[in-house]
């Protein structure tokens, strides 16, 4: 298959939206019928391999978008405002606000299931596999991650963990970057790379493609723990009692969270709690200590020592700089 036919499966989704496009793989703005919703979606196509989509859209009423993917492609996607389903036959995905996923996908049937008057903000990066194995490659030529290794006999693999800080502010420079009418392609091409690299590093080196694929069960359960986690931040259960909390067993919940997070429950806790902090902060309407008891520190010197190995800065420092 050709580098650019990856650009057809994104047509499919925008076709079955009954967007009016005019090109099949060029950079353009598409507005939703009157009669579908409000909004639109910006596609960004930089170079031939690769295609950005900005997705800032209200439907007024539910839709299912029925689309075959034909090529093999790589697809990172950031949801920042509503929720998304994608359901295949051997899987089921939602996309929330605040997650971000990699998405390996072969020749697949999927539905994708779009929630009515629910203003939807996500921002998706494709590229075709030849693309994904150039920049998998060392210095020396060499390549230790393969496309098909990931997926192994999927057809359908995907990754997911929350959105950081670091990735937030590449979000908004590209958000910011997309309205303007002077926007260049190396600044959309530039901020799509650095994602990349932030979702490659997070997900696919130090073989962390090697781990087990989780039952629908097991990952509905796991989000659960993730929802209960984030609803009684300042006063989390323990492990144990939140085993018992999704009825899985500990040693499942410990193993799968990893897979599907990519780290611990607590280390996903503590940096949840200092991602909060970061925006309170941020945000300047509390100070230091109340924002350490916001998120669960009673010891305002603990929380300081954490924020500044996550940030490389002290809390105080930070909001100095606001």
């Amino acid at each position: 298959m050709g580098m650019t036919d990856f650009h057809q499966n994104f047509n499919r989704f925008f076709d079955e939206l009954q967007l009016q496009r005019q090109r099949a793989d060029r950079t353009e703005k598409m507005d939703l019928h009157p009669q579908m919703g409000e909004g639109a979606i910006q596609r960004f196509v930089p170079r031939p391999d690769l295609e950005i989509v900005i997705s800032k859209y209200k439907l007024y009423q539910k839709h299912k978008a029925n689309i075959f993917t034909e090529a093999p492609m790589v697809e990172l996607n950031y949801c920042l405002q509503g929720r998304r389903k994608t359901v295949g036959s051997d899987f089921q995905h939602e996309f929330a606000p605040g997650n971000y996923t990699l998405q390996f996908t072969r020749q697949v049937d999927a539905c994708f299931e779009l929630n009515e008057h629910q203003p939807l903000l996500m921002l998706s990066i494709g590229l075709p596999v030849s693309t994904f194995h150039r920049f998998m490659e060392e210095l020396n030529g060499t390549r230790t991650i393969d496309f098909s290794h990931i997926l192994g006999r999927h057809s359908f693999r995907i990754f997911q963990n929350t959105i950081d800080p670091s990735a937030s502010v590449i979000l908004k420079q590209i958000l910011r970057a997309a309205e303007r009418h002077d926007t260049k392609n190396f600044e959309i091409e530039c901020g799509a790379l650095e994602l990349l690299s932030l979702a490659f590093r997070s997900f696919l080196f130090d073989d962390k493609q090697e781990l087990s694929i989780l039952s629908k069960s097991d990952m509905q359960k796991i989000r659960q723990a993730r929802e209960i986690l984030l609803e009684r931040m300042t006063n989390p259960p323990t492990l144990v009692e939140l085993s018992r909390l999704i009825h899985l067993n500990d040693y499942k919940l410990k193993i799968g969270f990893k897979e599907i997070y990519g780290m611990t429950v607590f280390s996903y806790l503590r940096n949840k709690r200092l991602e909060k902090a970061f925006f309170l902060l941020q945000n300047g309407s509390m100070n230091v200590n109340e924002v350490s008891c916001a998120v669960g520190y009673s010891n305002p010197s603990y929380f300081a020592e954490a924020f500044r190995k996550q940030f490389g800065c002290n809390p105080g420092e930070f909001t100095r700089r606001f």
